[in-house]
């Protein structure tokens, strides 16, 4: 089920949750802990590059756990702050390109990352890290962060996932699922 959600910036996300997730969005407003998100990011139209919506979309459906709330962050950046704010958990789902074989699956945390940082002139150009880092500057960062990345093959224009990418989608599934408390894909 798709909600459409308008940001403070006027910009929209997709929301993607299980059916009793409604319920779960009510609890976890009215309770101190929020809820866990997984955050599928990347650009659709460059293949590869789409990967962790591609993951989200495919976990559409799933029977998951009800403080989990599926999201579609597609291109957004710094307007993502509302949605990673104080949460408990976030999953980000995303190509990562480390020049290994297409498909190899990454597991890491936002400070395993050596960013190499450069002079920001413009809002557009805050990635998600950034994003990350404001958040704690905020005091809004979310508990943990988990960063679960695809090795692409293909990033140029095509709505379709590589074979070898497409073949690492259930793996990548299992491995959310497992991070969600261990639940078998």
């Amino acid at each position: 089920m798709e909600h459409p959600q308008v940001n403070d910036h006027g910009q929209a996300g997709v929301r993607r949750r299980s059916q009793s997730s409604g319920e779960a969005e009510q609890k976890s407003r009215s309770s101190s802990h929020s809820p866990v998100l997984v955050l599928g990011v990347g650009n659709i139209l460059l293949s590869d590059e789409g990967v962790g919506v591609r993951v989200v979309e495919a976990m559409e459906g799933r029977e998951l756990p009800d403080n989990v709330e599926l999201f579609d962050g597609g291109t957004a950046s710094v307007d993502l702050l509302g949605s990673l704010a104080n949460r408990d958990k976030v999953i980000i789902i995303d190509a990562v390109k480390s020049g290994s074989e297409p498909g190899t699956l990454y597991r890491f945390a936002p400070d395993d990352i050596t960013n190499q940082r450069q002079s920001l002139t413009s809002l557009h150009q805050v990635g998600l890290l950034e994003t990350l880092t404001i958040a704690r500057y905020l005091g809004c960062a979310p508990r943990e962060v988990i960063i679960l990345g695809i090795e692409p093959n293909k990033i140029s224009w095509g709505l379709e996932l590589s074979p070898e990418v497409a073949a690492v989608v259930p793996r990548v599934i299992e491995l959310v699922l497992s991070e969600l408390g261990g639940k078998d894909a």
